[in-house]
């Protein structure tokens, strides 16, 4: 019976030395490839998959091992997708810990008022570790992609600042921006004002789109907003400059001539009365606010001054004063 005991005993040391060694690898620091490693998990990737992808990384130890960690630990399952960097000195509970917190790398995309859809595709085209999905998709391939089919984008997305992970794709982070955006005008539009010569939301968002390329002051924005608001109830051309830059598109030069204004293009609000057919840019929830509850005003003009703010003006007789005064410095 004696070799019995030292059987059972050599296995109990053999084990204790095993979960020594595997207490002091739990806290001891993994050795990296680089002072650095970063690796980005999507979505669906199993845990075993996870461990051979930091291997792969650069983090310099056996998968097997960092499996087992996982599944003993019992969190392997509470791994989050997402982009991660580890330091010198991460021990594998700090790793796993990390990956459960979803402590990610993020990125930052800005997306400014009164951008147009040319310019929200140069940003992501430049945004950093942004997968780059939709730069061979057409305009409606995209919007197709987005649940939108036979919708123009433009000013389809919010103005914000949006964090996103590494490695993901602008698709995801287009979405993000376009459900921002249909929370946004639908919030504004419950809240619209009585009796507004618009028909529904979209019209709302065109006219919004206008009031943001055209208000250089904050606190003109709903006398813009009036100006236009009471052109459309008169059934006057909104002759906005803004709508007829838009419409010109990369053939604009910087300065509007006679004949820009005189031809006549979907986009000519001085060759045509009503809205443009799509938003001519993104407006944010300023000009939004504006659009739908202008200010209670009969101003059917409006001049720059040419400090930002704009001279506003009931009938064409004041407004030609204004002009007098604040372009032609009479």
């Amino acid at each position: 019976m004696k070799w019995l005991l030292r059987a059972v005993l050599a296995l109990m040391l053999m084990a204790g030395v095993a979960t020594g060694a595997a207490w002091l690898w739990l806290r001891s620091p993994l050795a990296l490839a680089a002072p650095s490693v970063e690796l980005s998990i999507e979505p669906g990737t199993n845990p075993a998959e996870v461990a051979r992808a930091w291997v792969a990384a650069g983090v310099q130890t056996d998968a097997r091992w960092l499996y087992q960690w996982f599944k003993f630990s019992g969190q392997a399952k509470l791994i989050r997708a997402g982009s991660y960097e580890v330091h010198a000195g991460v021990t594998p509970r700090e790793l796993l810990d990390k990956m459960v917190r979803g402590d990610q790398v993020l990125e930052q995309l800005r997306l400014i008022e009164g951008w147009n859809w040319r310019q929200v595709r140069a940003a992501l085209a430049a945004a950093p570790h942004l997968k780059l999905t939709t730069a061979s998709l057409s305009d409606a391939e995209v919007m197709a992609a987005l649940g939108q089919p036979g919708i123009a984008p433009e000013g389809r997305f919010f103005p914000d600042t949006y964090a996103y992970s590494r490695g993901v794709s602008d698709l995801t982070v287009l979405k993000r921006a376009h459900a921002a955006m249909q929370r946004r005008l639908a919030a504004a539009w419950g809240q619209r004002a009585a009796d507004l010569p618009l028909k529904n939301a979209d019209e709302a968002l065109i006219l919004a789109s206008i009031v943001e390329k055209e208000t250089g002051a904050p606190g003109d924005r709903s006398k813009v907003a009036a100006v236009f608001v009471n052109r459309l109830r008169l059934g006057m051309p909104l002759q906005t400059d803004p709508t007829v830059i838009y419409g010109l598109g990369e053939a604009y030069g910087g300065n509007l001539r006679k004949r820009d204004l005189t031809t006549d293009t979907p986009f000519n609000t001085y060759t045509r009365t009503g809205l443009p057919p799509t938003p001519i840019a993104m407006p944010g929830a300023a000009s939004l606010q504006a659009a739908l509850q202008p200010a209670a005003v009969k101003s059917l003009y409006f001049v720059a001054r040419g400090d930002g703010s704009s001279e506003f003006s009931d009938d064409l007789a004041a407004h030609n004063r204004a002009v007098n005064k604040y372009i032609r410095g009479k």
